[in-house]
C-alpha cells in the first residue's frame, strides 16, 4: 500500500480504472432495461443519444480500454518480477547459511590441523632433546634381525602417517576455502541481480504512475461518467457484501462448530522484548490511522512517535530494503512484516502491504483502521504471491536498545 497521498490517489485511480471499460455499456444497458420492464400503461421511450454523443462515448471507451490494458500489463509484469525477486532473496538466504556452515567446517579443520601439527612438533622436540636417541633406542631394542626390520618399518610408517594426515587436512581446508570463495561470488552475483530487479521494479512503478497520470488527465465529461459508474459499483458491492454477511450469519447459526484457526507462529513474546521494542508496540496502540491505503505511512509514523527515524517509501520499498528474513526464529517484537505484492487489491499488486509485529504471535497494521491479527493468519492472507518477510526498520536492531 502507498505511503503517501500521491500513492493513495494512484490506488484509488487504479481501482476506478477496473470498471472503466464497462462503464458506458452498463449505463446504456440500464437505460434499455427501463423500457423492457416499464409499466405497460405508461410507455417509456427508448433512450436516444446524438451521434456526436455516441461518437464521444466510443472514443472515451477506446481510451479507457487502451490505458487500462497498459495498467493491467504493468501490474502483471510487476507481480512476476516481484516473484523473481522473492526467489532471489530466498537464494541469498540459502547461500548465506551455506557460507556460515562452510566457515564452521574450515574452523574445525584448522583446529584439527593445529592439533596434529602440535603432536608432530612434540615428537620432533622430544627426539631432538634426547639427541635422536629415541628412534635409535627403538632400533637397538631389537633382539633379532626381524625385530630390527620391523622396528625400522614402524618408525617410517609413523612418520608417513603424520605427514599424510596433515596433507589430507590441508587439502580439505583448501577445498573448503575454495568452496567459500565460490559461495561468496555466488552471493555477490545474487545481490547484483537483486539490485537490478529493484531498479526494474522502480522503473515499472514510474511507468505505472505515468499511465495513472494519463487517466487523471482525461476530460471532465468522461470523469463524470466514471464517477457515476463507480458510485453504482460501490452501491452494488455494499449490497452484495451485506447479503453475503447475512448469508454467513444464517449459515453460522445452523453450524455451531467454528472454523479451525491457523496454527499459531513462534515469534518473540512481548515479555522478552527490550524497552525500545516495547516503545514501538506502545506507539502502535496510540498512533491513529492516517486513512485507508496508507499502511506504510502509518508504520513510518509509529516509528517516529516511538522516538526513531521515519521509514521512507511504500510497503514494497520497505520490504525490499529491510525485510530479509522468512524464519520465525528471527522474528522479533517491533520488526516490520511485509509483502512486496499481493493479489487482493489492485493497489496491493503494485505496492504490497506492511505491518508491525507486536509479540505473542500478533501483527498490527493499518487497513483504514488499526487492526490486530494473528501472525499466521496475516501470513496466510497476504502471502498470496511472495513470501512474507520481516526485519528491523532502517536496519536498527531494537533488541539491543533500552
Amino acid at each position: 500500500m502507498p505511503a503517501s497521498g500521491d500513492g493513495g490517489r494512484a490506488a484509488r485511480g487504479e481501482a476506478a480504472a477496473v470498471s472503466r471499460r464497462s462503464a458506458l455499456k452498463a449505463m446504456l444497458a440500464m437505460a434499455g432495461a427501463a423500457t423492457l420492464f416499464a409499466n405497460p400503461v405508461r410507455a417509456f421511450a427508448k433512450p436516444q443519444a446524438t451521434q456526436e454523443t455516441l461518437d464521444a462515448l466510443s472514443d472515451a471507451q477506446a481510451k479507457y480500454d487502451e490505458v487500462q490494458a497498459q495498467l493491467d500489463e504493468i501490474s502483471t509484469q510487476y507481480q512476476e518480477l516481484s516473484k523473481q525477486q522473492d526467489e532471489t532473496l530466498s537464494q541469498i538466504e540459502d547461500v548465506e547459511q551455506q557460507i556460515v556452515d562452510t566457515e564452521q567446517q574450515i574452523e574445525e579443520k584448522q583446529a584439527e590441523l593445529e592439533e596434529n601439527q602440535a603432536l608432530l612438533s612434540d615428537r620432533v622436540a622430544t627426539n631432538y632433546k634426547t639427541g635422536g636417541n629415541e628412534a635409535l633406542s627403538v632400533l637397538l631394542s631389537a633382539t633379532t634381525l626381524d625385530d630390527l626390520i620391523s622396528n625400522a618399518y614402524y618408525l617410517e610408517k609413523v612418520n608417513e602417517q603424520d605427514r599424510a594426515v596433515i596433507a589430507q587436512i590441508e587439502q580439505i581446508q583448501s577445498q573448503l576455502e575454495e568452496q567459500k570463495a565460490q559461495l561468496e561470488e555466488q552471493k555477490a552475483q545474487l545481490e547484483e541481480l537483486k539490485t537490478q530487479q529493484a531498479e526494474q521494479l522502480s522503473q515499472m512503478q514510474a511507468k505505472q504512475q505515468e499511465t495513472q497520470e494519463l487517466l487523471n488527465n482525461l476530460d471532465s465529461e468522461v470523469k463524470d461518467l466514471i464517477a457515476q459508474r463507480d458510485a453504482e459499483i460501490l452501491a452494488a458491492a455494499e449490497a452484495e457484501a451485506e447479503e453475503e454477511r447475512r448469508r454467513q450469519e444464517a449459515a453460522a447459526s445452523q453450524n455451531p462448530n467454528p472454523p479451525v484457526l491457523p496454527e499459531r507462529g513462534s515469534g518473540q513474546d512481548y515479555s522478552a522484548a527490550s524497552g525500545a521494542q516495547k516503545r514501538v508496540v506502545n506507539s502502535c496502540y496510540y498512533t491513529p490511522s492516517p486513512g485507508s491505503g496508507y499502511c506504510a505511512l502509518w508504520v513510518s509514523q509509529v516509528m517516529q512517535n516511538a522516538g526513531f527515524s521515519r521509514v521512507r517509501g511504500n510497503a514494497n520499498d520497505m520490504y525490499n530494503a529491510w525485510c530479509t528474513s522468512s524464519s520465525k526464529a528471527n522474528l522479533r517484537v517491533g520488526m516490520l512484516i511485509a509483502v512486496s505484492t499481493h493479489s487482493h487489491t489492485s493497489a496491493g499488486r503494485i505496492y504490497g502491504h506492511i505491518g508491525i509485529y507486536i509479540g505473542d504471535n500478533r501483527v498490527m497494521h493499518n487497513v483504514g483502521n488499526i487492526e490486530t491479527q494473528d501472525l499466521d493468519y496475516w501470513i496466510s492472507f497476504y502471502g498470496t504471491t511472495v513470501t512474507p518477510r520481516w526485519g528491523w526498520a532502517n536496519g536498527i536492531n531494537l533488541a539491543e536498545r533500552n
